[in-house]
């Protein structure tokens, strides 16, 4: 029974010896489960009721949607704007998470359940008892399905914007349920593989299980007896903390988040400001002081060490060693740019203005590309691009060399792993048909690129579609597994998501009409009030890579007579090449020495054990090819210390103290992005967003701490070379 209860497969995330342990208690055999999810269910507690429904579908309303007063400067009237939406155009933005509905979620249920009358509606009952965990859990599904703005929103600013195209709403409507719908229409194979089995814990859900538990006050579902002030107390203390820590890097001390010291000693060193900097620079300053920089592409607190080690490890050599070689021998003619950016440039080191290049119906004109420029970006721009080519066939060839015996074995048998205990207690509830086919944004790119040349709608659309079906597919079982966590039936799960999607859809994109049309120069780069839209400037980028001047151009050799721009990059067409090779080198070595290479190396260089310990970890390409993938616009402000608080907590307390962690690891997690969240709604909305921000604008807004970071050559973007009058760099012809 213990040996069919773990995975026949390599799992880093195993540990034998607790894993018997949980398993003789009938819990799950990984301890990250067993310290953030009960290990009981009562079929009886209430789920889908109208209390859930209401405050489910209000949620879905409302963070999308809210009411803003009266603002002269932007002409606001009292029609619901989406908040999420109405701040994704902002720089910089607020974004209300799902985890803020999680909490104030719960005193609406309770303060329900506590004043209104137990009265039927249409045989329904209006107050079905006390506010239960399972009601709390699917109206926050409902309320996170529509926290992110609609993908497809983008395709609608970037036309506008980009390519002044205006269609009505019915177009935009079809196109935003199109790619929001499309993800959960695939049907039914995920589950078996990513939900059923014990081995995918999906860290990040542990998270949000440990906060609910900790709210309806569930019993301690950790590992021994121990002690200490309770989760729900401890959780308290943290919020509140994090909540008051948040007002100094957010408000009044803004460079204690961009802590780039370096940078303040050398303000006008232009090379140390690209290796220390945050903003356009490598961030090797290493330091951040806030919760929000360190969380930018995950808890730290979530992730596996193994993973973060990986991720690290692929940071360091490409963005530390391969960059900065790259840009300073002038490849790609770089040093005429910021080493880091999330923009295109032309050959003068400006923007690069796409509506020099296109004819009316927003096609390819070649005569005025050559007129033009060829376009060019940041080295941490292209590489990023490189670690995507990587990462697609390092992910398929990792894949079949690793796991193809028990991909074949699943696909066989519905689930090869004995079910623990949570998949015991969900087989009594009726399940859902779902499906997922998995996609990537880059594979769509090259593909239209190629085959569509010229033609950026048709690649957005394309796009959108190929890449939004993976990502909804994925959120759709990321929160399945969650109602498996937390053992909600299936199939109010699904008709929820998928009730929730189209409401939260059809509200964005009835907001950002409302923007276009009553705020003045939205997306403009000089908008007064911050509306300059950095991610429908990072999406219109791509539209003119991948679509007006076409992939060919980019990456292949031989496309004319003439020798274009970027010659040089089909180099990183190479990255294709050496995502296959990489796996394949691991998989032998892994024949080789079966039981670790670095126990080998021990009896060579007599390394210490605890040395060894720290560095053998199982090394996945995957992961270290596309764990930098936010890389731009994240730096390493966003990767150096989130690395370093996951060892601190992944690996040093986790190892030394076991039962701390348990008990607490999850819990500090949410309770830090808990109060961020939540003190970044107050300041904007109580410091920021009043009298058109200009509360403090000559004293806490210009003092030194919210200035230092800001005037330095890291914050300007200032490249190494400057063009001169009337020249330019590059090639002096190309097609």
């Amino acid at each position: 029974k213990l040996d069919a209860a773990l995975p026949e497969f390599d799992d880093p995330n195993i540990d034998k010896d607790a894993a018997v342990q949980g398993i003789l208690e009938d819990d799950s055999p990984y301890p990250e489960v067993r310290s953030a999810v009960a290990n009981t269910d009562d079929p009886d507690i209430p789920v889908s009721t109208l209390r859930s429904w209401f405050l489910g579908i209000c949620w879905a309303i409302l963070i999308p949607a809210r009411f803003p007063p009266n603002n002269s400067a932007l002409h606001l009237t009292f029609f619901p704007q989406g908040l999420n939406q109405f701040f994704y155009f902002r720089y910089p933005s607020v974004i209300v998470t799902g985890i803020v509905a999680q909490l104030l979620v719960f005193p609406i249920g309770r303060a329900w359940a506590k004043f209104l009358p137990n009265w039927k509606i249409l045989g329904v009952s209006l107050n079905p008892g006390p506010f239960s965990i399972k009601e709390h859990v699917l109206i926050t599904i409902m309320a996170t399905v529509g926290y992110q703005s609609a993908y497809a929103t983008d395709i609608v600013a970037v036309q506008r914007v980009y390519y002044g195209q205006i269609y009505n709403f019915g177009y935009k409507w079809m196109l935003v349920m199109s790619t929001q719908l499309i993800g959960f229409s695939i049907g039914g194979v995920a589950r078996r593989f990513l939900v059923h089995p014990p081995s995918m814990i999906w860290p990040t859900n542990l998270v949000t299980c440990a906060l609910f538990n900790t709210l309806h006050a569930q019993t301690y579902a950790g590992i021994g007896t121990r002690g200490g002030i309770s989760r729900e107390r401890f959780f308290l203390y943290a919020f509140l903390a994090s909540a008051v820590w948040y007002v100094f890097p957010a408000y009044l001390f803004s460079a204690l988040s961009y802590f780039s010291w370096v940078c303040w000693i050398a303000p006008d060193n232009i090379p140390v400001n690209q290796m220390f900097g945050y903003v356009h620079g490598l961030g090797m300053s290493l330091v951040t002081f806030d919760w929000a920089q360190i969380a930018y592409i995950g808890s730290p607190l979530a992730t596996p060490w193994w993973a973060e080690a990986n991720i690290a490890v692929g940071f360091t050599f490409f963005f530390w060693i391969l960059t900065p070689i790259l840009h300073y021998t002038n490849t790609w003619n770089s040093m005429y740019l910021p080493i880091s950016s999330r923009t295109s440039f032309d050959n003068t080191g400006a923007p690069y203005d796409v509506t020099k290049i296109i004819n009316p119906d927003s096609t390819f004109n070649q005569e005025a590309y050559s007129a033009y420029s060829p376009l060019f970006l940041s080295t941490t721009f292209a590489i990023s691009y490189g670690l995507s080519f990587a990462s697609i066939t390092a992910t398929l060839t990792h894949a079949f060399l690793f796991f193809r015996k028990q991909i074949w074995t699943q696909a066989r048998r519905a689930m090869k792993e004995q079910p623990d205990i949570h998949a015991r207690l969900m087989s009594r509830y009726p399940q859902a048909i779902t499906n997922q086919q998995v996609g990537l944004n880059v594979i769509t790119e090259l593909i239209i690129g190629y085959a569509l040349p010229g033609r950026p709608v048709a690649m957005m659309l394309f796009k959108t579609w190929g890449y939004i079906t993976m990502a909804q597919a994925l959120q759709f079982t990321s929160d399945f597994k969650l109602g498996h966590y937390m053992k909600i039936p299936p199939r109010a799960m699904f008709l929820a998501q998928v009730i929730a999607s189209v409401i939260a859809g059809t509200t964005q994109l009835g907001v950002q009409s409302w923007m276009f049309t009553n705020i003045p120069e939205l997306c403009s780069t000089d908008q007064k009030d911050g509306f300059i839209c950095p991610g429908t400037e990072v999406f219109g980028t791509a539209s003119i890579i991948w679509g007006v001047i076409g992939p060919a151009r980019q990456f292949s050799k031989g496309q004319s007579k003439l020798r274009h721009a970027h010659s040089e990059r089909p180099a990183l067409t190479f990255f294709f090449l050496i995502g296959f090779i990489c796996p394949v080198i691991a998989y032998l070595v892994s024949r080789k020495y079966p039981n670790g290479i670095m126990r080998y190396v021990k009896r060579v260089v007599l390394l210490p054990s605890s040395f060894l310990t720290l560095i053998r970890c199982n090394f996945s390409f995957p992961v270290i090819f596309s764990g930098t993938g936010y890389i731009p616009p994240a730096s390493a402000v966003n990767y150096v210390p989130w690395a370093i608080v996951g060892f601190i907590f992944q690996y040093v307390v986790r190892r030394r103290h076991f039962s701390w962690w348990t008990k607490y690891n999850y819990v500090l997690s949410a309770a830090l992005d808990a109060g961020v969240a939540v003190s970044a709604v107050l300041i904007f909305f109580c410091l920021q967003y009043p009298k058109n921000g200009t509360i403090g604008l000559n004293s806490i807004q210009t003092w030194w701490g919210n200035t230092v970071y800001a005037n330095t050559a890291d914050a300007a973007g200032t490249p190494m070379k400057i063009v001169a009058d009337g020249d330019f760099f590059g090639p002096r012809t190309w097609a």
